[in-house]
């Protein structure tokens, strides 16, 4: 395969560049011929060395503002010049663990590639061709004005495309249609050769299935074809909660078993009054608000909501929608005065946490480090995760969102690049930190130290885990991580990414010669 993609390359191109003596660094980058800019100032290559976490921070080498897919192709064959330069793809900068930076290494500026702007939508066929630089967000309001929408979200909409699909991209809706990753058609990446090339599952398949969930190791996307279905107008927005762990649980199984919502999220609240972290946070409107004299007697340190939509349109009459409601909501067993709905457009639903970004700028807090912690446990140890981390190491909360839902094996393809635990329905489980404005460094390390001992305390217990959107500082760990995946992550990383160029800042491979 690699033979092949070489050969190709030098055919296309009428150039033996990857077979060029090495270089200098300097040399590189005088001779680097592209029809972007090569930034090499202070200012930017700042932006370069920080992330949304927050925790990290190291200084490329210079930050390459390409302006389309052959560009990040000629940076990546000008880096195989050299012994020691590798090559980061930088989105919206949300990356957590420094994964999109490039230490003395060259980082591209994918948000300004115009000619990987492209948002195409094609209504006959129902599927939309996307830049990988596009923000999700911009995604969703062009396909609305076709009355469509891809099928699988993030929470959170100002994410690349590009940078999502090479995760996995999980929200409420993945119970029904898988992944993000799962809903795409045909790639165009360009590999750690510097090859430009589409794929799809019955072309380069190989290569489509390796950079879907590859944290960037094996390609960088440059465009993405994406399934599309037809969106509905309004959404029932509900919660509901419960004191009791296993009647959650049992509701949220039966709920993604049934497919009777369109979208199925669950919580973790503190309980008590805390505005952030308890009672208050649960309520949809300024008009409703919590009543803990509801609860049991008898309650934990913590609560459960499940967090629910159901779609219809401008023109579906509302008796009909109340009915389908209370018959899905019928079978639950969860606190009946502790029930919370709106309606809310799609576009608005779909933008929740954008507008709480919003409010998180005003306070300052957006800006500041976000030591967050996401993993897939399997549905064998959720119980007992509950006991030792929920109502213990966390029972304080996380001073933001702390989400629990599970999510169902079959709807992932084994042939991408993503590892899952084992267990046909597995639980995501994400603790959002936030700090205040102006947090001590002592803070951030205790939240990291925190992190840390929840993941110690899962490898202790011999919980069946993984870390979503993962971070490891070995290759012990990373080879614990891919498990029986590891040879065959190995295997694509010798076919694509030979010299091991891309994506440094996941510290799974070194940069070889």
């Amino acid at each position: 395969m690699l033979a092949c993609l070489v050969e190709r390359f030098v055919a296309e191109n009428d150039t033996d560049s990857i077979l060029e003596p090495e270089k200098s660094e300097d040399s590189i980058l005088k001779d680097l011929d592209i029809e972007g800019s090569i930034d090499y100032g202070l200012t930017t290559t700042d932006i370069a060395s920080k992330d949304f976490g927050g925790i990290y921070a190291v200084k490329p080498l210079a930050f390459i503002r390409p302006a389309g897919a052959d560009d990040i192709a000629r940076v990546i064959r000008s880096a195989l010049q050299s012994p020691t330069i590798t090559v980061a793809a930088r989105g919206n900068g949300h990356s957590i663990n420094g994964q999109a930076m490039a230490d003395h290494g060259l980082v591209i500026d994918m948000k300004s590639m115009g000619h990987n702007n492209r948002i195409d939508v094609n209504v006959a066929s129902m599927y939309v061709d996307v830049g990988g630089r596009v923000l999700w967000t911009d995604v969703l309001k062009r396909c609305l004005g076709y009355g469509l929408a891809p099928k699988s979200w993030t929470d959170y909409l100002d994410l690349t495309v590009g940078g999502t699909l090479s995760n996995a991209g999980v929200s409420g809706q993945a119970f029904r249609f898988g992944p993000q990753t799962s809903t795409v058609m045909e790639l165009e990446v360009v590999t750690g050769i510097g090859v430009k090339t589409v794929c799809s599952n019955s072309q380069n398949s190989e290569l489509f299935f390796s950079v879907l969930g590859g944290l960037g190791q094996f390609g960088i996307i440059t465009r993405a074809r994406i399934m599309l279905q037809h969106a509905p107008d309004m959404v029932r927005w509900i919660r509901v909660v419960y004191s009791e762990f296993d009647e959650f649980t049992r509701d949220a199984e039966l709920l993604i078993m049934s497919e009777s919502f369109n979208y199925v999220e669950g919580f973790v609240i503190v309980n008590s009054d805390d505005p952030v972290t308890g009672w208050p946070s649960v309520p949809l409107a300024s008009n409703q608000s919590f009543d803990p004299t509801h609860l049991p007697k008898k309650t934990g340190p913590v609560l459960y909501f499940l967090e629910l939509a159901l779609h219809y349109n401008k023109h579906d009459d509302s008796s009909t929608v109340n009915t389908l409601v209370e018959k899905f909501l019928r079978r639950l067993t969860f606190v009946e005065q502790l029930r919370f709905e709106i309606d809310s457009t799609y576009m608005d639903f779909l933008l929740r946490v954008n507008h709480a970004e919003q409010a998180a700028r005003g306070s300052g807090i957006w800006d500041t480090p976000h030591p967050w912690l996401n993993m897939f446990v399997s549905k064998r140890d959720i119980a007992a995760f509950n006991r030792v981390v929920f109502q213990n190491i966390i029972k304080g909360g996380v001073n933001g969102p702390l989400l629990t839902y599970p999510l169902l094996r079959s709807k992932w393809d084994s042939r991408s690049s993503v590892v899952l635990p084992q267990s046909d329905i597995f639980y995501l489980v994400a603790l959002l930190r936030f700090t205040h404005a102006h947090p001590k460094e002592s803070e951030i390390k205790q939240m990291v130290a925190q992190n840390n001992e929840i993941v110690q305390t899962c490898i202790k217990n011999g919980f069946d885990f993984k870390l979503y959107l993962p971070h490891y500082e070995s290759t012990v760990e990373w080879k614990k991580h891919f498990g029986d995946q590891w040879i065959r992550f190995v295997e694509r990383k010798s076919q694509f990414d030979p010299k091991a160029v891309l994506a440094p800042g996941q510290k799974i491979f070194t940069r070889n010669d």
